[in-house]
C-alpha cells in the first residue's frame, strides 16, 4: 500500500470568545488552519491538521506551512504509506527544518495507519491509561477584573485548571494573578504563562511578589540561558513550553535539571512521531507532561488527546480543548467534558469522522 494522493484544505476558525491576546500586545482573531488528506492506494484516507496562532507565537505561519506542503506532497506520492518513520526521514531529507509544515502530514499518516489497522492512536502509541485527560482553559490578557470574570466563567463551564496569561508589566501581572486567585475556588490549579516575554529581572520580581500564592510558572523567559539563570530563584514548579522544540533541547534541560514539566506542541516539533519520542524521554525522567498544539479544531484536538491518553497517567499535567475555542468544526466527534476532564470514545486512528463538506474546495492536490 502506497500514498496515492495528498490534498490540502484551508479552514478559517474564528475564536468563540473574541480576540485572543497574549504578551507584548500580540493578538489573533482565530486559527488559520491547514488540513491534509492522505489517500492510500486501497482508498483509505487519513487526516491531519496544523494551525499556528497567528505568525507571532512560534516560528511558523499558515502560508509558510502550505507552501512547504506543496513542496513536499508530490515527492511523497508512491511512497509506502505505512512507513511513518521512514516518511518522516524522507520529509527531513527533502525539506530542511520547517517542522510545523510536516506536522499535519505526519498526523494524517498516523490516522491512516489506525484506520487500516482498526487501532486507536492511543493504542498505537503505547496504550491508553484510563479514558479521560484533565483540561485547562487559558485566560487571555486583559485588565485584572476582566480576567477574574473570565476565570469565573470558565469555572462555571466546568474547568478546574486555568492558565493565567502574564508577561506584560510585572506589577499589573501580579494584580492579574491576585485577582484570578481571589475569584476562583481554592482547589483551582493555576499556571502563570508568560509566553517567554520576561527577562530575568521581571521574572525574579514576579516570583518574589507572589510567594504566598500557589501556582506553576510556565516559560517565563525566551532563551534557554535566561530560564536556567532564574531556576535557583524559582521555588515552585517550572514548566518549559516554547523552549521544547527538539529532543536535543529536552536532553540539555534534563542534564541541567532545569524543568519540572514540559509542554510539547505537535506543530513545533514536527508532528505526532517526534512528540511521542520527546514524551517518552520526558516520562523516563518523571517530568510532568502536557501535549497539545498551536491551534486547530476537532482533527487536531483528537490527535494530541490520543497521545495524552497513552502518556503515563501519573505524569499528565493537562491538555486543552481547542475545538471549543472556535466557532466552526471540521469533524464529528463525541468529545465529552465533565468535572474538568475530557473523554473521546475509542475509534480507529484519530477517532473522528472528518466532515469533508466543511473543508470546502481543495487548495492543492498531488497524485
Amino acid at each position: 500500500m502506497s500514498i496515492a494522493r495528498i490534498t490540502l484544505f484551508r479552514q478559517w476558525q474564528p475564536f468563540r470568545d473574541g480576540t485572543y491576546r497574549c504578551s507584548g500586545g500580540r493578538s489573533a482573531e482565530g486559527f488559520d488552519s491547514t488540513i491534509v488528506e492522505v489517500i492510500a492506494t486501497d482508498g483509505t484516507a487519513g487526516y491531519g491538521e496544523m494551525a499556528p496562532l497567528g505568525s507571532f507565537y512560534d516560528p511558523a505561519f499558515a502560508e509558510g506551512a502550505r507552501g512547504a506542503m506543496r513542496e513536499l506532497a508530490p515527492r511523497l506520492i508512491g511512497q509506502p504509506a505505512g512507513g511513518i518513520d521512514a516518511l518522516n526521514r524522507r520529509m527531513d531529507l527533502l525539506l530542511k527544518g520547517h517542522p510545523y509544515a510536516k506536522s499535519a502530514i505526519d498526523m494524517a499518516l498516523w490516522d491512516l495507519a489506525g484506520r487500516r489497522s482498526g487501532l486507536s492512536l492511543a493504542t498505537m502509541t503505547g496504550g491508553a491509561e484510563g479514558d479521560s485527560v484533565p483540561l485547562y482553559r487559558s485566560i487571555a490578557q486583559e485588565a485584572p477584573a476582566a480576567m477574574a470574570a473570565r476565570a469565573q466563567k470558565y469555572i462555571a463551564e466546568g474547568y478546574r485548571r486555568l492558565q493565567v496569561k502574564v508577561g506584560l508589566d510585572v506589577r499589573e501581572d501580579i494584580e492579574r494573578l491576585e485577582a484570578v486567585r481571589a475569584a476562583v475556588p481554592s482547589d483551582t490549579v493555576l499556571f502563570c504563562d508568560a509566553n517567554a516575554s520576561w527577562g530575568t529581572a521581571e521574572t525574579r520580581q514576579f516570583l518574589s511578589a507572589t510567594r504566598s500564592i500557589d501556582y506553576v510558572l510556565e516559560q517565563p523567559c525566551a532563551t534557554y540561558e535566561e530560564n536556567l539563570a532564574i531556576r535557583s530563584a524559582c521555588d515552585r514548579p517550572l514548566v518549559l513550553d516554547e523552549t521544547i522544540d527538539s529532543v536535543n533541547t529536552l536532553l540539555r534541560a534534563l542534564a541541567d535539571s532545569l524543568a519540572d514539566g514540559v509542554t510539547i506542541k505537535l506543530a513545533r516539533v514536527g508532528g505526532l512521531t517526534m512528540t511521542r519520542l520527546i514524551r517518552d524521554i520526558a516520562a523516563a525522567r518523571n517530568l510532568k507532561i502536557t501535549i497539545e498544539d498551536t491551534g486547530g479544531a476537532q482533527i487536531d484536538t483528537a490527535a494530541y488527546f490520543g497521545l495524552m491518553l497513552s502518556t503515563p497517567q501519573e505524569l499528565r499535567q493537562h491538555t486543552v480543548d481547542f475545538h471549543n475555542w472556535v466557532t466552526v468544526a471540521n469533524a464529528r466527534a463525541a468529545f465529552t467534558i465533565a468535572n474538568g476532564k475530557m473523554c473521546l470514545p475509542t475509534a480507529p486512528g484519530l477517532g473522528v469522522e472528518v466532515d469533508r463538506m466543511a473543508l470546502g474546495e481543495p487548495m492543492f492536490s498531488a497524485g
